[in-house]
């Protein structure tokens, strides 16, 4: 439990995982705003941070890993309207839709998963003490805001100076604040929003700011100073930015001490998200593919890295998840317990203490999977097996896989059978069985598949 090293935004390198208490981890990673399905971009957000809590506990740590949701919010007002429902009706419909996209794709549920809208005493709370502490005030409009001028330390996470930001401000149409900087933290009820949006407060009837909602969630349920708080990059600011803010303006202590941001999901180098009407709904791509296609095409990426969507990608994800499966189609594992000193889990560990790469996590799978090719050792196989399940991948039966995976444009049966063969193309050429490489090349094209290979005994196809 010393290896593991963890690129911190804070600190803007990778460090070594010391956490507070030994042999414990507690982790808070900002969830859902639930109004709508949950897009690809929520996905792998939610992967990510499924890889970080699996990898600390096969680690040997004892996880608290809390993901939170946003319940309350101006887009969930204004869908409760337009669909003349409750707020409570709206939130719980997609917050049970979330958790059948999550259970699809493997994502375990985090030890908690706050609703903002169950801790608003906290929230009050920590205003109150912001407002004792000089860093809160109420404006003439009645909103609460947070004063950014009067916290030092207010820019750090982010790197944007007081300056900087001063020089990008724009003419705030929000009178009630002093400067424009500063932020939300108690919204004062409006007479044309729904009764179940309003709490009381010292400050009269409204809601919370969005900042105010994590901090109060995660110093509850993990302390006032905890281990790592874990995001979407986009959130780097002004989200986490503010969370520090706050909380460490009312508890005059570190908050978290590892920040980690996962990167976007990009269409035609463009961020997937519904303000540029460029997202991909999870369930509409389980329609079209296995929900663990779309698990391996989103672990080969590096979390901190852009993924690029495509389908052509999913295809690609498809046959490589095809090769491995392949490879155990007829060798049985052994019961062996896996022995992390063994090499093949030793590259794999390495891989996994060096800020979670899953790429080349999954490029010690592919060695392993060649080995089983070549030797049939069913010790080697329950090494492919053990360490897939570490990714929550493989976990079924290869011909289970095999035959009921989806593909596009033909039957899953036909789509099977393509992959399979492109699986064995692979396996081939790695063994330097070109004759055998060679049919299967000439049989794919006769059924009208053109192969493209790529760098990694990487294989792409399409339809002539």
């Amino acid at each position: 439990m010393t290896s593991l090293k963890i690129y911190n935004t804070l600190a803007r390198e990778k460090q070594l995982f010391t956490p507070m208490v030994p042999g414990e981890a507690r982790m808070y990673v900002c969830g859902m705003t639930i109004y709508d399905y949950c897009h690809i971009g929520h996905g792998r957000m939610m992967m990510a941070f499924d890889v970080v809590y699996r990898w600390l506990q096969v680690s040997g740590y004892s996880v608290t890993y809390v993901r939170n949701i946003t319940d309350i919010d101006d887009k969930i007002i204004r869908r409760a309207v337009q669909n003349n429902e409750s707020i409570s009706s709206l939130t719980d419909r997609f917050i049970d839709a979330m958790a059948d996209d999550t259970g699809a794709l493997g994502i375990l549920p985090p030890t908690h998963a706050p609703r903002a809208t169950h801790y608003v005493p906290q929230m009050l709370n920590m205003i109150t003490r912001l407002q004792e502490k000089g860093l809160a005030y109420q404006g003439d409009d009645g909103d609460v805001n947070y004063s950014v001028r009067d916290f030092p330390g207010y820019g750090k996470l982010s790197g944007k100076s007081l300056d900087d930001l001063r020089a990008g401000e724009r003419v705030d149409v929000n009178t009630g604040k002093r400067d424009p900087l500063d932020f939300v933290l108690w919204k004062a009820a409006k007479d044309s929003e729904p009764d179940d949006a309003k709490w009381a407060s010292p400050w009269g009837r409204g809601r919370p700011g969005w900042h105010i909602e994590c901090s109060a969630m995660a110093c509850a349920l993990l302390g006032e100073q905890f281990d790592i708080h874990g995001g979407g990059t986009d959130l780097q600011f002004p989200h986490h930015e503010n969370e520090i803010a706050q909380s460490e303006g009312a508890n005059e202590k570190p908050f978290a001490n590892y920040w980690l941001h996962n990167g976007h999901v990009r269409i035609d180098n463009e961020k997937m998200s519904k303000s540029l009407d460029n997202f991909f709904l999870i369930r509409d791509v389980l329609a079209k593919y296995d929900a663990e296609v779309l698990r391996f095409f989103i672990l080969r990426a590096h979390y901190r890295s852009p993924l690029n969507y495509s389908d052509t990608h999913l295809d690609d994800a498809r046959v490589a998840l095809t090769r491995l499966y392949t490879a155990l189609k007829d060798v049985a594992p052994s019961p062996d317990a896996l022995d992390w000193a063994s090499p093949y889990p030793q590259r794999f560990a390495e891989a996994m203490d060096d800020d979670f790469n899953t790429p080349l996590a999954l490029a010690v799978l592919f060695d392993l999977a060649t080995d089983i090719n070549r030797s049939r050792d069913p010790a080697l196989a329950a090494q492919l097996r053990a360490l897939a399940a570490v990714l929550g991948l493989l976990e079924r039966s290869p011909m289970e896989f095999l035959q009921g995976a989806h593909g596009t444009g033909a039957s899953d049966e036909d789509n099977a059978l393509i992959a399979e063969k492109i699986a064995a193309r692979i396996a081939a050429k790695i063994a330097r069985d070109y004759a055998t490489a060679d049919r299967l090349r000439d049989e794919l094209l006769a059924a009208g598949i053109l192969l493209e290979d790529k760098p990694g005994n990487i294989t792409e196809w399409r339809r002539a």
